[in-house]
């Protein structure tokens, strides 16, 4: 339902939109798909648009701004539905090219757009370095340690507010466990968990994100 959503807004997110319109929309997509309820503090679609893409914050606070979406610019979209006490948590970066969602396709044949591009592909790669790297037996902090430092050797940032890099899949949001220092916790000793780098580059100025759910069976690594 969530990816099926994000496929959706992908001829909604263009040039003039406003983050607003932008998270009313998303919302009433999941909703008109059989959502009842939103699982992350009543929100369903975290959105931040341009330079507020680099953003961290808890949902406790947000209220999506008015900030329209420009000809060329980009756009994070964090969803969190929730359907029969199931939650969906799933996460995506759009790059607006001329006014419309472009696909990394086309960034490849623009001439002036590698800042998007490659924070795009660099999400892409942390989540394929995470799935060949972790292993039932590891601690959550094993994980976070690694991907921390793969985060920066690559010379981006690590922009989550709290530090973590993912969390588990729980019925009561505050039972989640963090991919975060100290966690002593074994993957194997949960169901699903979710990898979520937000990451900007040192030296630039845009956020990025990418959020799948994750799950080991009999030993090997799924993706939801």
């Amino acid at each position: 339902m969530a990816k099926s959503t994000i496929s959706e807004l992908k001829n909604v997110i263009k040039e003039g939109i406003s983050e607003r319109e932008i998270v009313c929309i998303t919302e009433d997509i999941m909703r008109a798909n059989g959502v009842n309820s939103f699982w992350y503090h009543g929100i369903g679609a975290f959105v931040h648009v341009g330079k507020r893409t680099t953003i961290s914050e808890s949902g406790k606070g947000y209220k999506p701004s008015e900030t329209l979406v420009g000809r060329n610019d980009i756009v994070t979209v964090d969803l969190s539905p929730e359907f029969n006490t199931y939650w969906g948590d799933y996460a995506r970066t759009f790059i607006i090219i001329d006014g419309k969602a472009v696909g990394v396709d086309a960034l490849e044949c623009s001439n002036n757009e590698f800042e998007l591009m490659d924070g795009i592909k660099v999400e892409e790669n942390l989540h394929n370095i995470f799935m060949n790297y972790i292993k039932p037996d590891m601690t959550f902090e094993d994980v976070y340690l690694h991907m921390n430092e793969v985060i920066n050797q690559l010379d981006y940032i690590n922009l989550d507010f709290a530090g973590n890099l993912g969390h588990t899949i729980e019925f009561n949001k505050d039972n989640r466990r963090y991919f975060e220092s100290g966690n002593k916790t074994r993957l194997s000793e949960v169901t699903l968990f979710t990898f979520e780098p937000h990451i900007k580059h040192r030296s630039l100025e845009y956020g990025f994100k990418r959020e799948d759910i994750y799950y080991f069976l009999d030993g090997k690594l799924f993706v939801l």
